[in-house]
């Protein structure tokens, strides 16, 4: 059985097909820079050397045919027939409250995720775009959608309302609705295996640091919290986000630069120029940033310094509202590749039974492991996240069940 899972992101498709036997990617790729000069294609598969090319793709549409096209192909292709192909797993960004699980994509869904453009205006458009390009290549063959909400879709009214007027969230949808759940789903279940109990039976603090980073709160396998909120601009210090900030700086900035008026201008600042991009000056990647630290520049260690606490203080509270917890789980490309972060997130909580290992933390590994003290109460682990391969089980999974 093989699984296409596609991933329409603002300006780029990304795409892997499994072999579900084994659960191994057969081959993987992405179309970038869609709709510029600059376009590429890259592509994988097993056995094969990667393989690189400018390409001309006007939208999401072109680009999701051109990878479709590229599978088929006769001599270089991945398959022979669309007949190979069971089923597609799109992963969408935004399910709001129309969508709380994994789901066969009809009419009537589509229509659903149509009404969901407005909360998710960068995202949730490319990701329409790209089932009906599938649907136009892959006739009759099966799609299910994997939302990146709906892990989150467990937790209380009390936590996911803000305090506006209860109209707005009647009529607008506005509520805290979490980001990153295919991730924190995933990790959470390898944790769970790692640990040698039931997912049931386990509290945990899943922390997905990358560019965009989210945290969650864990209980018996389902969230009770997480950092994000009604858009992925919410909660820890982020690449280019600026995290949590005083509602009141918005109208603030307004009156004190025109500029700001521009919704979009708003939108820029605090996405795209603020962040360890905004305070370091320097860039959104921690990489940059590290190396910074060592060389001794003074803003990007407060950039590090401003992450690493903004973590901190959401894996302090949610071990609050936890009442304890059995583990804290590292992923994403920062959470898995920045062993300094971890660190430093990790540093002063011994008072919570969360003692890190030093040397295990900085052991060079791609693997999944423990970094925590053989006698610390709270076990800290680093789990490479696989957000493609749990699309695909869920694709697979849904099929199965009509």
């Amino acid at each position: 059985m093989k699984v296409l899972v596609v991933n329409c992101g603002s300006s780029s498709v990304k795409y892997t097909l499994f072999k579900m036997d084994n659960e191994k990617k057969i081959a993987w790729g992405i179309v970038e820079c869609i709709g510029l000069p600059e376009a590429y294609y890259k592509r994988q598969s097993v056995g094969a050397e990667e393989k690189e090319e400018s390409v001309k793709v006007r939208n999401h549409t072109e680009a999701v045919e051109l990878i479709i096209k590229d599978l088929m192909n006769k001599e270089t292709g991945s398959i022979q027939s669309i007949d190979e192909i069971a089923v597609v797993g799109h992963r969408i960004v935004h399910g709001g409250d129309k969508f709380s699980k994994s789901v066969l994509v009809t009419e009537e869904v589509k229509e659903g995720l149509k009404e969901c453009f407005s909360i998710a205006p960068l995202h949730n458009p490319h990701h329409y775009a790209g089932i009906l390009a599938v649907e136009k290549m892959l006739p009759g063959i099966p799609s299910v959608l994997v939302f990146d909400t709906a892990f989150h879709q467990t937790i209380a009214d009390y936590a996911y309302m803000y305090a506006l007027p209860y109209e707005y969230y009647e009529k607008a949808g506005i509520r805290k609705y979490g980001f990153h759940g295919t991730s924190h789903n995933y990790v959470s279940h390898r944790a769970a295996l790692m640990l040698g109990k039931p997912a049931e039976e386990l509290k945990m603090i899943t922390c997905h640091l990358g560019n965009g980073s989210s945290i969650a709160a864990i209980e018996n396998g389902k969230v009770v919290d997480t950092s994000m909120g009604f858009t992925p601009l919410q909660g820890v210090v982020m690449g280019t986000r600026c995290g949590d900030i005083d509602p009141a700086i918005i109208p603030y900035l307004i009156n004190r630069d025109k500029n700001f008026a521009d919704p979009e201008a708003l939108n820029v600042l605090l996405n795209k120029k603020s962040g360890l991009l905004g305070i370091s000056g320097l860039s959104g990647d921690m990489r940059t940033i590290v190396k910074a630290v060592s060389a001794g520049n003074k803003k990007a260690k407060l950039a590090f310094e401003m992450l690493c606490y903004s973590v901190k203080k959401y894996i302090s509270a949610y071990f609050g509202i936890l009442n304890g917890i059995d583990c804290i789980v590292f992923t994403a490309g920062i959470g898995e590749n920045s062993p300094s972060v971890r660190e430093k997130v990790c540093a002063n909580l011994q008072a919570l039974g969360i003692e890190m290992d030093i040397s295990k933390n900085n052991e060079p590994s791609s693997e999944e492991r423990f970094v925590s003290k053989d006698e610390s109460k709270v076990k800290i682990m680093v789990i490479p996240t696989n957000e493609e391969l749990m699309i695909a089980r869920e694709s697979k999974m849904v099929l199965a069940n009509g």
